[in-house]
């Protein structure tokens, strides 16, 4: 086929782009030689160089491209005789004359969602297929008299879309910048502020939208952002390493990454955890629960205390403490602030009680160091940390058939026992205590005379998987949130957690609950799936039928390279079969990468035969992708997306998981081209008729 008539001249634009984008990365390091001073410079002058320093790096991190990546999208032609490229950064000539605009700004926005019946002001739109600085195809679609009214889901630019999603996979999510399409654009560029919730099945870009509306936002609210910080939530480490190039790609670096261990400062291990224990601990029950646990540490004395002050004793008697303790309670809003309270008050009762006048401060200075008074007032109202509160309720049952009470069953109370260490500092803590660290440092506060730093707020929240998410977590999340901004995105389909919600209303109920005149929530839909093909999708659908009737299944916008392969293998040969199709799926997708789908317990039994058959991989819980073969545990692989993916044994994924049908759900769609079942159970009922 003939090349584009204007292949050429566009060409000649696009490497203007690139030279007038090294000339403003010259310009950003001649920043560093301004301010550069000498070792005698002034304090100020250091000041303002590390100010220039800090520009300059800044400047230089938004102007860097990811290897390979494209700087001009492509082109918008206004009906008003403007004429607009639009790509990765914003770059200026030597006048300051716009030679590309940036993706975020508003005048790029009908790049992404102008459509026949709807132009939006434009008279052309231009595609470009490139691979780094080199040009490869022209796309155009004519707007106006005569165009073809397009349908408002027909992709945009399909051409390079199609080329995009053919492209193999690597070990990193990478940026859909250069083919954002109208549903995605419009949840992107939706305004800061309130609730905006994002349901989206597999392959319809949930994640990229989500990273790309953290890079939207923050360019376009600069002030406040900046300051206030964006923060994007991912549902485990392996995800975080999956998705770590996408904002720098976009040039921004001012946007944190983090899983929700990173909110607390207590050490969290990869630990385990019974699922009694995980739906416990995830429940709503437990606010009351740990309130309860508080108040129980703040009691009053079971005998009178009397001790010495030079020739005479002073007293406190049991009903002086409850007098005391309730005090405390009205007048503090933590626990550990209360305890400031308690001590004055305890001074004052034992300087009232003493036969000659003496003053609180006199009986404080002299007696505060003694053990009978310590110990007085570490019973009625101790110092707590939040690490000291779990350990001493969950090694004790009697704190915590206090705690529970009628809240709590018994087995339930068992199951968040657990035996005591030395010390509350050696506790390494689950992903299930999490939450209730921070609830426990809400209720407590910090430490007196400490300076402890207040958990850091954002002014936008981003949450991906967020249907995971317990009532409990979400609480810490609110927490974080400065304002109620957030944008929280998932697919109720594959909601696999301890608790799964029955829909975005119950998430939405525990995000806002607390917020005094908060805007109602904004509810969008991602409705065609972009990168799961039809033919994995018609065999995924069957299990969402029955994991999740009431969802409505995403559209795909291809067909796919070739319809799934079920395998059936004798029942002792089934790790020595996966290490088999695995190689050849390897073999089959070239650059491309491949999973192997299973339960935690059945990964290690494939390490084996893959080391065994000398087939080269590597395990996601440690390397994330970074190999062209790699076993995934179920439990981790949402979110991800491969060339090809073999999914072992169905009938145990969906046994052994907590919502074991949309565990096997997510499975089934995380290929991007080959989807392979290998089994020797029975296949699951949804999939009977898929074949063997």
């Amino acid at each position: 086929m003939a090349p584009h008539p204007d292949l050429a001249a566009e060409q000649r634009y696009v490497d203007h782009a690139y030279d007038c984008l090294e000339a403003a990365r010259r310009r950003a390091l001649s920043l560093r030689r301004l301010g550069s001073v000498g070792p005698g410079g002034t304090h100020q002058a250091r000041y303002e160089s590390e100010i220039a320093e800090d520009a300059m790096r800044a400047r230089l991190a938004s102007l860097a491209l990811p290897e390979d990546a494209a700087l001009v999208f492509g082109r918008i032609d206004r009906a008003d005789d403007e004429r607009f490229y639009v790509g990765r950064v914003a770059v200026a000539d030597d006048r300051s004359d716009p030679v590309v605009v940036d993706w975020r700004a508003p005048v790029a926005e009908p790049f992404y969602r102008a459509t026949g019946r709807a132009p939006m002001g434009l008279s052309r739109r231009r595609h470009f297929a490139s691979r780094g600085r080199s040009l490869l195809d022209i796309e155009d679609e004519v707007f106006g008299d005569g165009a073809p009214a397009t349908d408002s889901d027909e992709p945009v630019g399909r051409v390079a879309l199609l080329a995009a999603l053919e492209r193999s996979r690597t070990g990193h999510l990478g940026d859909v910048v250069a083919t954002i399409q109208a549903e995605q654009d419009e949840v992107i560029r939706d305004e800061l502020g309130g609730l905006l919730v994002v349901q989206g099945g597999p392959g319809t870009g949930k994640t990229v939208v989500a990273l790309h509306r953290a890079a939207y936002l923050l360019y376009t609210h600069r002030f406040p952002l900046e300051g206030q910080g964006v923060l994007v939530l991912g549902p485990n480490r392996v995800y975080l390493r999956y998705v770590e190039r996408v904002l720098p790609s976009l040039g921004e670096a001012g946007v944190e990454l983090g899983v929700l261990a990173d909110l607390v400062p207590e050490p969290v291990g990869d630990i385990p955890e019974d699922l009694l224990a995980a739906r416990v601990k995830g429940d709503r029950r437990m606010v009351p629960v740990l309130s309860r646990a508080v108040r129980d540490r703040q009691r009053r004395l079971r005998r009178d205390l009397v001790v010495g002050l030079g020739l005479q004793t002073v007293r406190c008697t049991v009903e002086d403490s409850e007098r005391l303790v309730a005090a405390a309670r009205r007048r503090s809003r933590t626990h550990n602030a209360g305890r400031r309270f308690v001590e004055q008050g305890l001074w004052e009762v034992l300087a009232a009680s003493a036969r000659t006048p003496v003053e609180a401060g006199e009986v404080r200075d002299r007696l505060r160091r003694t053990d009978d008074v310590r110990a007085a007032l570490e019973w009625m109202w101790p110092v707590l940390t939040p690490a000291q509160l779990l350990h001493d309720l969950f090694g004790s049952a009697a704190l915590l058939r206090s705690a529970g009470g009628r809240r709590l069953k018994d087995h339930e109370q068992a199951a968040l026992r657990r035996p005591r260490s030395a010390s509350a500092e050696d506790v390494r803590w689950s992903a299930g205590d999490v939450p209730l660290l921070d609830e426990a440092r809400s209720l407590l506060g910090p430490l007196p005379r400490k300076d402890d730093e207040e958990p850091r707020t954002y002014g936008h929240i981003v949450i991906d998987e967020a249907q995971d998410l317990t009532p409990m977590q979400l609480r810490l999340v609110a927490r974080r949130s400065l304002s109620g901004s957030m944008t929280v995105v998932g697919d109720m389909a594959q909601a696999t957690g301890a608790l799964a919600p029955d829909g975005w209303e119950d998430v939405v109920a525990e995000l806002v609950e607390r917020r005094a005149n908060r805007r109602p929530p904004r509810i969008r839909e991602l409705s065609i799936g972009y990168r799961t093909p039809a033919s994995v999708l018609t065999l995924a659908n069957k299990v969402l039928a029955v994991a999740a009737p009431d969802l409505t299944p995403p559209r795909s916008v291809r067909a796919g390279d070739a319809p799934p392969s079920v395998v059936l293998v004798a029942q002792g040969d089934l790790a020595a079969r996966v290490a088999e199709v695995a190689a050849v799926e390897r073999s089959a997708v070239g650059e491309g990468n491949v999973a192997v789908v299973a339960t935690d317990a059945l990964v290690d039994e494939l390490a084996d035969a893959l080391s065994s058959a000398g087939v080269p991989f590597g395990d996601a819980r440690r390397t994330g992708l970074e190999s062209a073969l790699t076993l995934v545990p179920v439990r981790l692989a949402k979110g991800l997306e491969l060339d090809a993916v073999v999914v072992v044994e169905p009938k145990r994924i969906v046994d052994e998981e907590p919502q074991g049908l949309r565990s096997l759900y997510v499975a089934l769609t995380r290929a991007t081209r080959r989807l392979t079942v290998v089994h020797a159970e029975p296949l699951p009922a949804p999939l009977l008729d898929a074949g063997s």
